[in-house]
């Protein structure tokens, strides 16, 4: 295919590139009638034609992509580069540094482990808001960040010296899509004289933020971001592409963060899990990069692969407005331009595309999405009364409370003694000073009051729905000058008409840039933020992915003792259960200036489109609210291309504490056994150059069976590690203190930590154990030894609910920690299962999710359905994905934990996405078979698969190309 031509550069030479209307005139596809998303992966394919990892068919089938019936092909897809964050980036260093680990102890040379694309790492992920409310909370956090975190830092500056194309942007910096978005993409690449569009994965879900800025990326788990980073292809199916049609524009008082969460809530209900989504229309034209990534963000929310936005000329104003040289901009749109690929269709019809939605935005309503999911959107003028009924309508659905008469509640000392930041909670309630009463009209739920230990023992009065945590945080809106400037805009209107934030609430600012910093205190408007309690706490994602810190324990023991229904209010994107905090049950998405006016109100029982937001002060909602007008004003005085490219130059000099972290040198790591932060993990244990074969899997016990939309978050170990869990107990076995217990997600380089801690989220439900939360699971001791307990009593220990576990009598069964109980069907050589429902896997990429249930032993995972990236890394981690093939089927095993499993129909001629039987064993002795998919989608999956996962297959195909 002779499809080499060149442009002009923006420095004026002449730059090589592979011609995509040159392969249309060739006759090889209706090349510009495809989606530009789809076009810049054929682009790929085409400059990567080789005949091996890429052949002409493959070229041929995606230039020919039909709209209406893609296909089941598979792309191979070669990435220019690799992002990642520090959680999932530790984890993958210490893969990369076992592989090498076991090249030297095959005699072989150590350095074939190296990175074939540029490897870019952020650390973003590690600090948390210990400290919060006052000025100094930013110092103080940094500084607990590089206490806790030494060692895994001194390992990330050993893999920097190790690894030639691995680079590490410091703690402290931002957030690393903000980043990405800001600093590190550059639009077009270019090597070898041969330019072509930027393209990545990262290995974290919302790297689809770049999408935005017109970038094909995508979030994949670090199993996959692995392979990449080793010359693999990223492959995938042919994807569906569904086009979004965007009109109209935002009305006054609406913001970007209400737009992407009904275009979460509209996409997820059209469905377009493993999609690609293509946004165009004279709306998606109008949208400033900066709302086009807070909605390209959200993809993973929304279930897309991607969430794209073509390259025009808005896309080139952000580059140059962030810092980025005028060649770089010229060469970008001249590339662009001669690719055929330039502007956002503003017309029907242009395109192709496998299904179209049609939103007007001028219809969107100020909104929040929560308690539990982020496509559960609610309009601020409906929360009142659908936490009401959330909060009475029984469990699992809602929360079970019973509203009672109001009474009036004594508070000494009297609340002249609260301070002035502290709000009237006297008049927030209604009630004369020392009593309280209930803020509803319609309902009366008991209020308790607490004791604000940081604030020296200040008295506060909380009830269910009093907010707790209000944290404007996360990537998704903290890039977005235009919400940001609103916050502190609001900010500044409140505090000139008195409000104040009660001393209840826990307050946090967490900037996804420095950047943010800079526009703020320029414009005046951090000082305003800074009355109100959200001071600075840390450049990273802090409160969104669960580092929330802890609450005060005057406060936390009284949610825990009477259970109250505590809410968190965020400007973030995930709000999945015991995500941002594991005493706060109920959570809700919302816009920066949106978190500011809950964290006054203190409660989210409120109507603020009609409500004072605080009663008796006269001051509602549409009193302080920021004009587009004022926000426009303010961000055209405040952004400026020379603070950026300050700001992203130089980080080592800019982070003393970086400076002082003194790393190992070597080509091969030297691990330390008594570490509890960086171990040697097991996966290349058993490695083999020779793949082994796909058998039937008998006899296998169900280790647990999960209802729908059962999370990353509940799978993988994340937040803090519970004392009394069984990570919690090997930490104190190994002389850790739990003070310095840190989170899972700072221990994700030690798998022993990390395996422990799989399905061990508090509010996972094991529906093998009716009415009870938590990580714990049923055995049966005929199951293990049908001779002896002694396999399943090795493991008992007293339970977090104080019991002492035990066989019990009736029907020869136990209740276990998952951990224990995977660790009894492992010495008893029992394989294990996971039964699930809708969505399993959805969320964040954790690719501990799929590592930790491979090294729990379990053989296969067989749901309803799977989100896309957890599905891919259960394959990359060779454990055997699964689907009933009639989702209907679910309900004949859901209940049946006692039964006995095997998975039959499987062969080393297994083709991609073929049948297999699951035959169903019943304690009764009666049997019966369910049709099962097995989701193994591509052939390059099965060899995963029968090398035992993907990185055993990339260190044989190493080994193999340097024989």
């Amino acid at each position: 295919m002779n499809t080499p031509q060149t442009f002009t550069t923006g420095n004026g030479s002449a730059g090589k590139f592979y011609s995509l209307p040159a392969l249309e005139s060739a006759g090889i596809g209706k090349v510009s009638r495809l989606p530009v998303s789809i076009r810049i992966v054929l682009e790929s394919l085409l400059r990567n034609l080789d005949g091996k990892k890429v052949t002409d068919a493959d070229v041929k089938n995606l230039a020919n992509w039909n709209a209406k019936s893609p296909g089941e092909y598979e792309i191979p897809f070669t990435v220019a580069r690799i992002v990642l964050q520090d959680f999932t980036g530790v984890p993958l260093l210490v893969d990369l540094a076992a592989m090498r680990s076991k090249v030297k102890e095959l005699g072989k040379n150590p350095k074939m482990v190296e990175p074939l694309v540029p490897v870019d790492l952020v650390v973003d992920h590690s600090v948390q808001v210990d400290y919060a409310g006052t000025q100094d909370a930013l110092n103080q956090n940094l500084a607990l960040e590089f206490e806790r975190n030494k060692e895994r830092y001194q390992f990330l500056k050993w893999g920097e010296q190790a690894f030639d194309t691995f680079k590490v942007v410091p703690p402290g910096i931002g957030i690393v899509h903000q980043v990405n978005l800001e600093y590190l993409a550059k639009g077009v690449l270019e090597k070898d004289g041969v330019y072509y569009p930027d393209s990545l994965v990262g290995t974290d879900s919302h790297t689809t933020m770049i999408n935005g800025l017109g970038v094909v990326g995508w979030g994949v788990g670090g199993i996959e971001a692995e392979a990449g980073m080793l010359g693999q292809p990223v492959t995938f199916l042919v994807p569906e592409v569904v086009g979004v049609y965007l009109s109209g524009s935002l009305k006054e008082g609406v913001t970007a963060t209400d737009l992407v969460l009904e275009v979460t809530q509209k996409l997820r209900k059209l469905g377009v899990v493993g999609k690609f989504v293509e946004f165009y229309g004279p709306g998606a034209v109008s949208l400033p990069v900066t709302d086009r990534a807070t909605i390209a963000n959200m993809a993973p929310e929304y279930g897309a692969t991607m969430g794209f936005f073509g390259v025009d000329e808005e896309t080139i104003n952000y580059l140059r407005g962030t810092g980025r040289s005028e060649e770089n901009c010229t060469t970008v749109k001249n590339y662009f331009q001669a690719q055929g690929l330039w502007g956002i269709p503003t017309e029907k019809g242009v395109l192709d595309f496998t299904t179209e939605l049609e939103m007007d935005i001028s219809t969107v309503e100020p909104c929040v999405s929560g308690p539990k999911r982020p496509q559960d959107r609610i309009t601020v003028s409906a929360l009142k009364p659908t936490w009401n009924e959330m909060l009475t309508k029984p469990t699992p659905g809602g929360y079970g409370k019973h509203a009672e008469p109001a009474e009036p509640l004594n508070l000494p000392p009297s609340l002249d003694s609260v301070p002035d930041n502290a709000g009237s909670v006297a008049a927030a309630f209604g009630a004369q000073e020392g009593v309280v009463t209930e803020p509803s009209d319609d309902l009366a739920y008991p209020s308790y009051e607490v004791t604000v230990d940081s604030k020296a023992g200040v008295k506060d009065i909380i009830s269910h729905g009093s907010v707790l945590i209000a944290a404007i945080t996360s990537c998704t809106n903290t890039s977005n000058p235009s919400v940001m400037l609103a916050a502190g805009l609001l900010a500044k209107k409140a505090n000139a008409k008195g409000l104040t934030v009660k001393p209840s609430v826990k307050t946090s600012l967490g900037p996804g840039s420095r950047v943010v910093t800079d526009y703020l205190t320029k414009t005046g408007l951090q000082p305003e933020l800074d009355k109100l309690g959200f001071q600075t706490v840390g450049y990273g994602c802090t409160t969104c992915i669960g580092n929330s810190g802890p609450l005060d324990a005057g406060i936390e023991d009284v949610v825990k003792s009477e259970d109250i229904v505590a809410a968190s209010v965020l400007s973030g994107n995930r709000n999945f259960e015991a995500r941002v905090h594991q005493s706060i049950k109920a959570n809700f998405l919302m816009s920066p200036p949106l978190v500011v006016a809950y964290a006054i109100a203190g409660t989210v029982d409120i109507d603020l489109s009609k409500d004072e937001l605080v009663a008796g002060s006269g001051v509602y909602l549409k009193d302080i609210w920021p004009t587009l007008s004022e926000v426009r004003d303010a961000m055209a005085s405040a952004l400026s291309p020379d603070v950026f490219r300050r700001l992203y130059t130089d980080f080592a000099s800019q982070n003393p504490k970086w400076n002082e972290i003194k790393g190992s040198v070597g080509e091969v790591f030297e691990w330390d056994g008594k570490s509890t932060y960086i171990q040697h993990p097991p996966f290349f244990a058993d490695f083999s150059m020779t793949p082994v074969d796909i058998t039937e899997i008998k006899g296998a016990r169900p280790l647990g069976i999960f209802g729908d939309s059962v999370t990353t978050d509940h799978i993988s170990p994340a937040g803090n590690i519970k004392k009394d869990s069984p990570a919690g107990r090997f930490l104190l076995d190994n002389q850790v203190t739990q003070a310095d217990f840190n989170s899972y997600g700072s221990r994700r380089g030690n798998d022993l930590v990390m395996t422990r801690g799989t399905f061990a989220n508090v509010r996972i439900k094991n529906l093998m154990v009716p009415g009870t939360e938590g990580g714990i699971t049923k055995v049966y001791s005929s199951a293990v030894n049908t001779t002896s307990q002694a396999p399943l009593m090795a493991h008992a220990h007293e339970l977090p609910n104080g019991s002492v576990s035990g066989i019990t009598p009736n029907n020869g069964s136990e209740v276990l920690p998952i951990f224990d109980a995977a660790e009894a069907y492992k010495a008893a050589g029992t394989p294990t299962i996971i039964l699930g429902g809708e969505d399993y896997g959805m969320g964040s990429s954790r690719d501990w999710a799929a590592k930790g249930t491979r090294l729990l032993g379990v053989k296969a995972v067989i749901t309803k359905s799977f989100e896309r990236i957890h599905r891919s890394n259960l394959v990359g981690m060779g454990v055997l994905p699964c689907n009933f093939k009639n989702k209907a089927d679910y309900d004949k095993v859901k209940d049946l934990g006692d039964a006995t499993y095997d998975l039959l129909g499987l062969s080393n001629d297994f083709k991609p996405m073929s049948e297999a039987t699951l035959r169903v064993h019943k304690a009764d002795g009666t049997s019966f078979d369910i049709p099962v998919v097995v989701r193994i989608d591509t052939p390059v999956e099965i060899d995963y698969y029968r090398a035992g996962g993907i990185l055993p297959y990339v260190l044989a195909q190493i080994l193999r190309a340097n024989a």
